[in-house]
């Protein structure tokens, strides 16, 4: 695939997550009931998009590519592991110190999506999709769970809607678009660690943090969303396979 095609796709995808997230923060600024009830279906379809990516495409690809992948995707993991425990030690406050911190760790964790969409759009368009997808059904929620954290942290409505723009959605693009100078220049083998440590990182967000935070809500027919995010994923990958 030709290295400005590679960036198109990088780059369209970085920004329309980044109008996905914004699009979440303007419903529930305005929608909030719907956004609140909303936001669980998108949850549960992109947990089943992002789990089955790893295990059905990202994963056997970064291993093919060097096999000590797998050590990277168990990094990742705990990496995604260690990062959410730091963030919930430091989010026991119901103050403004709470909206913030929460609000940082949305935004470190916007950043890696972006250098994920870096990471697989690198290794082949049909990867990069896959991956994408999921991530872009789950910044709508993203969002939406950013400025409810700023609000809960006692900033004004209007100032924490710009706030969780700058954060959660500006961020996507900005990791894409560091990252690709880098990314662009590795090796086959270097380039498959990469992708097992981003495998690590797509099996924790969506079965760790997405599929568990949905989970919780209980709404009907969620699991109906979780299933057609899978199916989506499957017959994505088979339609490139057969």
């Amino acid at each position: 695939m030709h290295e400005n095609d590679t960036f198109i796709w990088i780059a369209g995808f970085a920004f329309f997550a980044a109008l996905v997230n914004s699009l979440g923060i303007l419903t529930i600024f305005k929608y909030r009931e719907w956004a609140e009830k909303a936001k669980t279906y998108f949850m549960c379809f992109a947990a089943g998009v992002l789990i089955s990516t790893p295990l059905i495409l990202v994963l056997p690809e970064a291993i093919q590519k060097n096999i000590y992948s797998g050590f990277m995707a168990l990094i990742g993991f705990l990496f995604m592991f260690s990062s959410n425990k730091i963030i919930k030690y430091f989010t026991k406050k119901k103050n403004l110190a709470f909206g913030l911190t929460a609000a940082e760790g949305i935004g470190i964790h916007s950043f890696i999506d972006g250098i994920i969409y870096t990471v697989t759009f690198s290794v082949s368009i049909l990867t990069g999709v896959l991956a994408a997808t999921g991530l872009v059904v789950h910044e709508f929620a993203e969002g939406i769970i950013t400025y409810v954290f700023l609000i809960e942290g006692g900033i004004k409505k209007k100032v924490a809607m710009l706030y969780a723009f700058l954060i959660a959605a500006l961020t996507t693009p900005a990791g894409a678009l560091i990252a690709y100078p880098f990314i662009s220049k590795l090796g086959e083998s270097s380039l498959g660690l990469m992708l097992g440590f981003v495998a690590g990182v797509l099996l924790y967000v969506s079965a760790a943090h997405l599929l568990p935070e949905a989970q919780e809500q209980k709404r009907e027919h969620s699991t109906l969303s979780f299933i057609a995010g899978v199916l989506l994923a499957l017959f994505i990958a088979l339609t490139k396979l057969l």
